[in-house]
């Protein structure tokens, strides 16, 4: 069985998203001397990829640096993990001039001048409120060239507020990267990450402290962040008027001041969203080379227009596996994430956890099966809890196989078999949480052929059950289960009167001293309805759930047996055990049981039976039936 690897959530090493193009268009920005000073906008929601572009970003310079005219000093920050100690302007400068004076040269007169112009423009800011708080948080540990800067601090500092305080340190900073002692840097470009998750007054800050720097030439800005969530922050900060008809909000001018242009981050396509996909399925176990080829495979035919299917893969290998994985959720996530990577990567790593929980808990499902069911539970919340509600009132069967019909067409087993007619068993009547109600057979009603009516099912269950594998109720029910406790749900027969759970648990459980702790005077002391009520309950459920029939077969013989008024209901709930479901040792119960009574249940069973075992069984019951006639 084929696993999913789990995917870190950190910048991928890698680019499977075709971003290179957005990064390149970046740099083209950053490297134009008609632009300089810039501030870009890299705009996109959460989780769409905008920190991987980043990551390309710096690749695209240090490829470029080699033709430019001196050298390109990158620093890298994320406002969102300044110490809140500090003030997020002072942290700002603090890591860019970090960063500068690492390049002086100490050993040379030119260094050791550029330097004291340094320490006058350090002194500008308020560093004994701010900077020297810094020294310990981990955001400035990244540079250990600080120390110097912060060795430079005075306890009587110029101030840095107000505009001729903030005039004064542009005019100096514009000084310093025009210094001979920087003469080697041709530019400095600032990475801001994350700055849409920040409080509205460390984005303001952060933004004006951009500001400081933007009047100086050589100095470049990549801001990554939602432009609709930064401008939220900037209207709550300002407290400016909020115009919905209007994209040119006061927040937006702000902010549109500050950075001259953006660029989007693009949503994945449908085809990116299966390359997606089924690159991250296929890298576990591929070495660079091949994955690499995969990686330009894909990318040749994002370009060309082609599918994956022209992707040449061995049949019955991995890739093949995941190439048809792949395939199968694109069309749900692809709409239902609105093509954002993080959530398809998220969705990914909780299908492996879901998997290996299951399959330690002895819920052997084929990958395929668990990806469709993690599709209901985490894509189609409110259609997962309708089928909890199938699983709770003991319906999952019928209605899995209703809504298959529906949605894929009957199958030729459910026209041809004969045991495919029969009713399921009648049950108490139940409202599920869409309102529709599960009607109750009459015990004496005839068998009647099968039909698939339209139960209110919703257009994405039908969507969703067009997903393959087809799914078995009994297959699947212990993953719901486990499913359900995830969701922190119940599941619960809201049908099954509470008076009777107790007892229905006990018939069912695998524990003798359970069902043996219900003796038949506790059966024959039930009024009827109820004992109609239990005898309904253990036949869906022994439909449902078949590994419980070597203990829910034997307590639906004790109820006919003490309760003889309800003995049609329980042959009605044996008949809608399906043959292909029978065990050899639940035919073998049946025999010391009167022929007239409950043979057409055995005739029901020999149908669908198919395992030899349980066909054997079958002619033993029937040869003692006609050799003693009981």
């Amino acid at each position: 069985m084929h696993t999913f690897p789990l995917w870190s959530d950190e910048p991928a090493e890698r680019d499977l998203l075709a971003f290179r193009a957005v990064a390149e268009t970046v740099a083209d920005a950053i490297f134009d001397d008609d632009l300089d000073p810039i501030a870009v906008g890299l705009s996109g929601a959460w989780g769409s990829g905008k920190t991987s572009v980043l990551e390309l970003v710096i690749e695209e310079i240090k490829s470029r640096s080699a033709e430019a005219d001196g050298k390109v000093l990158v620093v890298s920050t994320q406002p969102w993990r300044y110490d809140p100690a500090v003030g997020p302007k002072e942290s700002l400068i603090a890591e860019v001039l970090g960063a500068l004076n690492g390049e002086f040269n100490r050993e040379d007169p030119v260094g050791q001048a550029g330097l004291e112009a340094f320490k006058k423009l350090v002194k500008k800011v308020n560093w004994t409120k701010a900077v020297k708080m810094a020294t310990r948080t981990a955001i400035t540990m990244q540079i250990p060239t600080l120390d110097d800067v912060f060795g430079l601090v005075n306890d009587d500092p110029e101030s840095l507020e107000g505009e001729k305080g903030m005039a004064g340190f542009r005019e100096q900073f514009q000084s310093l990267l025009a210094d001979p002692a920087l003469q080697h840097i041709s530019r400095v470009v600032v990475l801001v990450d994350d700055l849409d998750r920040c409080l509205p007054d460390t984005v303001v800050e952060t933004l004006e402290a951009i500001r400081l720097f933007l009047s100086a030439k050589g100095m470049s800005f990549v801001i990554a962040a939602d432009e609709d969530r930064v401008a939220d922050a900037i209207q709550q900060k300002l407290k400016s008027p909020v115009d919905e008809k209007d994209d040119e909000t006061p927040a937006k001018l702000y902010l549109h001041k500050i950075v001259q242009t953006t660029i989007p981050v693009p949503a994945l396509s449908r085809f990116d969203t299966e390359a997606y996909l089924f690159l991250l399925l296929g890298k576990a176990g591929l070495d660079d080379d091949v994955y690499a080829a995969l990686v330009k495979k894909c990318d040749e035919l994002r370009v060309s227009g082609g599918g994956l299917d022209a992707i040449e893969v061995a049949e019955d290998s991995p890739l093949a596996d995941h190439l048809v994985t792949a395939a199968r959720l694109t069309p749900i996530l692809y709409e239902k994430f609105h093509g954002n990577p993080r959530r398809i990567k998220r969705f990914l790593n909780d299908l492996n956890v879901r998997q290996s929980i299951a399959g330690r808990r002895g819920i052997n499902l084929a990958p395929d099966a668990v990806a469709k069911l993690m599709v209901l539970e985490r894509v189609l919340t409110r259609d997962f809890e309708q089928v909890l509600d199938w699983l709770a009132t003991n319906q999952l069967r019928d209605k899995l196989e209703a809504l298959d019909a529906l949605a894929n067409g009957p199958t030729p087993s459910a026209e041809s078999d004969p045991e495919a007619a029969e009713p399921a068993a009648p049950a108490a009547t139940a409202v599920s949480k869409a309102g529709s109600r599960a009607k109750s057979a009459t015990p004496a009603e005839e068998p009647t052929p099968a039909v698939f009516p339209d139960e209110g099912f919703t257009d994405t269950l039908r969507r969703w059950a067009k997903l393959p594998p087809v799914l078995d109720a009994a297959a699947i029910s212990g993953y719901l289960y486990l499913a359900a406790s995830f969701a922190k749900i119940e599941v619960i027969d809201s049908g099954l009167p509470e008076r009777l759970r107790d007892l229905a648990a006990s018939l069912t459980s695998s524990l003798k001293v359970d069902r043996s702790g219900i003796t038949d005077a506790t059966l024959q002391a039930l009024p009827e309805s109820d004992a109609r009520t239990l005898v309904g309950f253990l036949g869906r459920r022994t439909r449902d759930q078949p590994s419980i029939q070597k203990f829910s077969v034997e307590s639906l013989l004790r109820l006919a047996s003490a309760q003889p008024t309800v003995t049609v209901d329980v042959v009605a709930a044996l008949r809608s055990i399906r043959g292909v479901d029978i065990e050899a040792a639940t035919v073998v119960k049946l025999r010391p049981h009167d022929e007239a009574t409950f043979g057409s249940v055995l005739a029901i069973w020999k149908s669908g039976a198919t395992l030899d075992p349980v066909v054997n069984s079958i002619t033993v019951v029937e040869k003692a039936w006609g050799t003693h006639g009981n």
